[in-house]
């Protein structure tokens, strides 16, 4: 990808509350004391881990594939059963492990090998709890810098979910259609980032046709339009993107019916 869908920030470094599909039930305060002894526990083997296999589970983690915690359970067999999947757990809850699933990497498995490409469903769930996590800590800000540390949130997820739709393999309806959510903010949110994308969209496919029709360099197409080269660069490759996303299925529609995939 040219740009990430998530940038990482240094204050994202230790793992939070995970999103509704993926934590536990909060604990009452009674038993706060004893889930931090449950979870500082698991970090020796978070540590183990990590040096086997630093890519899968050090500072920059890839995204795992589903049904890891079978193979990590063979291959480490010393691990009690239990204690290894509250480690995987507290690892997946993790903000730098959302920021890989965020970022759309493929899911990878013990050998590092890339097995399966995220669903755009878990690259929207990661998004939105990092945005949520973004707005906690503007809960915690100064009265004066929490409308603003709020804004920003709102525009980093913006940003984020258009880039998440440009380099999906999804269109845009689809990618909406996938990212389900029972925050109205959000949801509205999506719909107007996907209303841009579509407009953003036609914009690219119009310049994309303009170029392969004037016979003119690169160089004096950006010139005609008031852009740098670097500007209509991108533009085109974005529309060059978009028509080969649509190629299968324009070629579908010509042939005889496909087979129908079986959603995740």
């Amino acid at each position: 990808m040219s740009e990430s869908p998530v940038a990482a920030s240094p204050e994202e470094a230790s793992p939070q509350n995970a999103p509704s599909h993926l934590e536990s039930p909060a604990l009452p305060p009674e038993l706060a004391a004893k889930g931090k002894s449950a979870r500082a526990d698991v970090r020796p083997i978070l540590q183990e881990l990590a040096q086997k296999w630093p890519q899968l589970f050090g500072e920059r983690p890839l995204p795992l594939k589903r049904g890891i915690f079978s193979d990590l359970a063979q291959t480490c067999p010393h691990i009690e059963v239990e204690a290894l999947k509250q480690a995987l757990g507290m690892h997946t809850r993790s903000t730098r492990y959302l920021q890989a699933i965020a970022a759309g990497q493929p899911r990878h498995d013990l050998q590092l090998h890339a097995v399966e490409d995220i669903a755009a469903e878990h690259v929207f769930h990661a998004l939105t709890e990092l945005y949520r996590r973004k707005l906690r800590r503007a809960e915690r800000a100064t009265p004066a810098q929490q409308s603003a540390q709020q804004e920003q949130a709102r525009q980093w997820l913006a940003k984020r979910l258009g880039l998440a739709m440009e380099h999906s393999a999804l269109s845009v309806a689809e990618f909406v259609q996938a990212a389900h959510t029972r925050d109205a903010a959000i949801a509205a949110l999506l719909q107007q980032v996907a209303e841009q994308q579509t407009q953003r969209s036609a914009r690219d496919e119009a310049m994309l046709r303009a170029y392969e029709a004037g016979g003119v360099s690169l160089e004096d197409f950006a010139e005609m339009y008031g852009l740098s080269t670097r500007e209509a660069s991108a533009i085109l490759t974005r529309a060059r993107r978009l028509a080969a996303k649509q190629a299968p299925t324009a070629t579908g529609a010509d042939a005889a019916p496909a087979p129908t995939a079986v959603s995740e």
